[in-house]
C-alpha cells in the first residue's frame, strides 16, 4: 500500500482541521485514551514481533513495567517509521518497561490524535507541530527523525526544470496549501523569478508519475521515497531541495512528537519511549539491510526493493552532521517561524524553546 506525497500533504489539511477544532473545544491532550476516532488500520503491536536476540532476554530480571502506549504514524508505513520498527522487533522498548502499538492515523492525522490524547506519541512535523502550537495545542517534538529536510520540487529531466527560476511557465500539481506558493514564490524570488508566472492546479490524488505524464510538471516529494521509486523505475528526475535555497527551509521532517502533559505527568514513560526509538534508529543507521527487513516482515505489503533502496539512502540521512540522531536546534526551529511570519501564515509569536526538547534522548 503507497500513498503519494500529495496525499500525505493533503491528510495535513485534514490534520490541520482537527486541531482547529480541537482548539475551539479546549483540547489540551488529557487522558490517554481520548475521544479521537480509531486508527484507520490495524495496529503493529510492539510485543509482536520477538527476537531471538531481544535484549530484554538478556537480563535475569524483568524491568519496571511502564504500562502500554501508541505511537501513530504520519503516514503509511515507510523508511521514516523504520526505527520504531526496529525498536518494537528488537525489544527496545521491552527492555525499559514498556509496550508500544504502533498504529496508522485516521484523517484527523497523528497531530490531532497526540494533542487530544488518543495516543500518548506521535510522528509529525514541524510545520503541523508550529501551527499547532500558534492555535494553543500544547504539542512538543522529542526527536527529529531525520537531521535535514529531504524534500523538494521534482519533475522529468525533459521538463528541463533545474532551479526556481525555471518554475515560470510550468504547472505545479499540490493540494491547495497557501503554503506552497509561499515557499516556490520565496525560491523563485531569490533568482528574480515570478511566481505568478507558474499556473498551481490541485493534482488531486493521482500519484507524482501518473501526473507528470499528463497536465503536471512538477510536484513536490520526497526523495527518499518518490525519487527512490523514479530511480528503480528508470525514470530521471531533476530535483530542487528546499534546504538548498533557504536554510529556513530546512527545517524537521518528520519529527517525534508528544503533548506537554505526557511531560509533565510521565516523563520516565517519555524517556523510555524516546530512548528506545533512538536505540531503532541507531540500528537502522548501523544495520540498514537488516532494518529494511524488519520494517518488511512487519509491513510485508510494502515494495521490498523499495524499502531496500530507500533504507540504504536515508542511513545516514537520519542523524547525518548532528551529535546524535534525533538532535534538534532552537535556530532551526525559529527560523521556519520567522518564514511563516514573513509571508503572512504565522500571526502570533511563538516560544519556540517550548516547542521542542532534546532533554530525552540518550547522553
Amino acid at each position: 500500500m503507497r500513498e503519494t506525497t500529495k496525499a500525505w500533504k493533503g491528510k495535513g489539511i485534514a490534520a490541520l482541521t482537527a486541531l482547529l477544532v480541537l482548539a475551539g473545544c479546549g483540547g489540551n491532550g488529557g487522558g490517554s485514551n481520548g475521544g479521537a476516532s480509531s486508527p484507520a488500520s490495524p495496529s503493529a503491536s510492539g510485543s509482536a514481533a520477538p527476537t531471538a536476540t531481544s535484549p530484554s532476554t538478556a537480563s535475569a530480571e524483568a524491568p519496571k513495567s511502564l504500562g502500554e502506549v501508541k505511537v501513530v504514524l504520519d503516514w503509511t508505513p515507510n523508511t521514516n517509521h523504520t526505527g520504531l520498527y526496529v525498536a518494537a522487533a528488537q525489544g527496545f522498548w521491552e527492555k525499559r518497561g514498556l509496550k508500544v502499538d504502533i498504529v496508522q492515523p485516521p484523517e484527523s492525522g497523528a497531530d490531532a490524535m497526540v494533542a487530544s490524547g488518543a495516543a500518548e506519541f506521535g510522528v509529525g512535523a514541524q510545520e503541523g507541530l508550529t501551527l499547532a502550537r500558534e492555535q494553543k495545542l500544547p504539542l512538543v517534538s522529542l526527536a527529529a527523525i531525520i537531521q535535514h529536510n529531504t524534500s523538494g520540487f521534482a519533475s522529468p529531466e525533459e521538463k528541463n526544470i533545474k532551479e526556481p527560476k525555471d518554475f515560470e511557465g510550468h504547472t505545479y500539481g499540490g493540494w491547495g496549501s497557501p503554503a506552497e506558493e509561499a515557499v516556490i514564490g520565496s525560491m523563485m524570488k531569490q533568482q528574480g523569478a515570478d511566481v505568478s508566472k507558474v499556473k498551481f492546479v490541485n493534482a488531486g490524488t493521482a500519484d507524482f508519475f501518473t501526473a507528470v505524464k499528463r497536465d503536471i510538471d512538477f510536484e513536490w516529494i520526497f526523495y527518499a521515497w518518490t525519487g527512490i521509486e523514479a530511480e528503480q523505475r528508470g525514470i530521471k528526475l531533476n530535483m530542487v531541495y528546499l534546504s538548498d535555497f533557504d536554510k529556513k527551509l530546512d527545517y524537521y521532517t518528520p519529527v517525534l512528537e508528544t503533548s506537554e502533559k505526557m511531560i509533565s505527568d510521565k516523563p520516565d514513560v517519555v524517556r523510555a519511549f524516546v530512548e528506545g526509538a533512538s536505540e531503532g534508529y541507531e540500528y537502522a543507521i548501523a544495520h540498514p539491510e537488516e532494518a529494511a527487513d524488519i520494517l518488511l516482515k512487519a509491513v510485508p505489503d510494502l515494495n521490498a526493493d523499495l524499502v531496500k533502496a530507500s533504507q540504504k539512502w536515508l542511513a545516514d540521512k537520519y542523524q547525518d552532521d548532528a551529535p546524535r540522531w534525533g538532535e534538534q536546534k532552537e535556530e532551526v526551529w525559529s527560523g521556519y517561524g520567522e518564514f511563516l511570519k514573513e509571508h503572512g501564515l504565522l500571526k502570533t509569536d511563538l516560544d519556540y524553546d517550548a516547542m521542542f526538547t532534546n532533554e530525552f534522548l540518550p547522553q
